[in-house]
């Protein structure tokens, strides 16, 4: 793994962990995948390890995130999909060549090619994209509470009621936010 950098936020879902290599959007943007090395690096830990990237590849990459990021956004607040980002992401699915494996345990993995490319890559993360924005999963696309991030995540939890897209940061740092505004208040009225 590539070191200087921020660390990836991984999540269960392949297209919405996609998106969260752009955090913080509404607030001060963190890019997870700045060069094309760290798009690789991105790959190889969601399982779909490639030999190199290119820059050219890696606004591919990019590309698709933020359509990714569009569609969803949309999709959770029941928006009709912006018809650009729907674009994108069908061309990307159709572009790459990926075949899906079943493990002993009964999951689908994919599986890539010893020979393949990021375009491979992202027609996986598109497909995935198209499964959970189009109801094919179970849960919801919903959107972080945080308001500097908004980041779109699929909530898979039992009462489907998560606010957060990932407790360890955005969650943790809005209840800390909280804890410290409550005991300001309790310290200026004990005065």
């Amino acid at each position: 793994m590539s070191a200087g950098f921020p660390d990836f936020r991984l999540g269960s879902v392949l297209a919405t962990s996609f998106t969260g290599t752009l955090s913080e959007r509404h607030g001060n943007a963190v890019e997870r995948v700045p060069t094309p090395g760290r798009l690789v690096d991105w790959l190889a830990v969601s399982g779909l390890a490639v030999d190199s990237c290119t820059p050219a590849q890696l606004d591919l990459a990019r590309e698709l995130r933020e359509s990714i990021h569009a569609a969803a956004t949309a999709a959770a607040v029941q928006d009709a999909l912006p018809a650009p980002a729907v674009r994108v992401i069908n061309d990307r699915s159709t572009q790459g060549r990926a075949a899906a494996v079943l493990t002993p345990e009964g999951e689908r993995l994919w599986r890539l090619g010893p020979a393949s490319r990021v375009e491979d890559a992202l027609g996986v993360i598109a497909a995935d994209a198209i499964g959970v924005i189009s109801g094919e999963r179970d849960g919801r696309l919903a959107l972080c509470a945080s308001p500097t991030c908004r980041a779109a995540f699929f909530d898979t939890s039992r009462s489907r009621t998560r606010r957060w897209c990932d407790m360890n940061t955005c969650g943790n740092r809005e209840k800390k936010a909280r804890f410290q505004a409550s005991r300001r208040k309790n310290a200026g009225s004990a005065r």
